[in-house]
């Protein structure tokens, strides 16, 4: 269930309110990753991890190296369709916010997404994996729905902290824990 949602701002009281995009999931859903809020680059691309020095699709490609007949994943679209036949899906845990600059720590006047509708969305979603300490902080929300919860580190190139391979580390035992390995 991929939507496209044009990008809107609507004016706040310390600026421009940015709208995030659209859940990527399906019926078959088993681990959501969730992120804080797209960065100015994903927003700007309308796609999700969109930053060319995020690792959040080098991680995804070192835990499920391609194989023939799946999809391009040069195109977004292929890049989607082949994380959704892996069981993962995307989202964030702000549905809108103010911010300059594409930090988690210049969100402002933030609003929680929804998560109570991804139980009647997402019946097989066994799991939940906050991307980032900023997602991470609304764990309680998620733990909610009655699934595991996950702290992964940040994909984001600001998390400079974590070489590649440490991430893919933790990427890597979340994803076989929860079968998509």
């Amino acid at each position: 269930m991929v939507t496209k949602k044009a990008l809107t701002a609507k004016p706040g009281p310390s600026g421009s309110r940015l709208v995030g995009l659209p859940p990527v999931i399906s019926s078959t859903t088993v681990l959501l990753v969730l992120g804080s809020f797209p960065g100015a680059a994903s927003l700007a691309a309308q796609q999700y991890y969109a930053h060319p020095q995020n690792h959040f699709w080098k991680i995804l490609q070192a835990i499920w190296p391609r194989s023939p007949g799946e999809p391009a994943l040069e195109s977004y679209a292929g890049r989607i369709e082949w994380l959704l036949e892996h069981g993962l899906g995307l989202w964030d845990v702000y549905g809108s916010c103010e911010r300059e600059g594409s930090l988690d720590t210049a969100i402002r006047n933030a609003e929680v997404n929804d998560f109570a509708s991804l139980a009647t969305r997402c019946p097989q979603l066994r799991a939940i994996a906050h991307n980032g300490g900023e997602s991470w902080r609304h764990a309680r929300h998620t733990a909610l729905l009655g699934v595991a919860v996950h702290r992964l580190p940040s994909t984001s190139p600001a998390n400079a902290s974590w070489r590649f391979e440490r991430k893919l580390a933790a990427w890597r035992a979340v994803f076989e824990q929860h079968g998509l390995i």
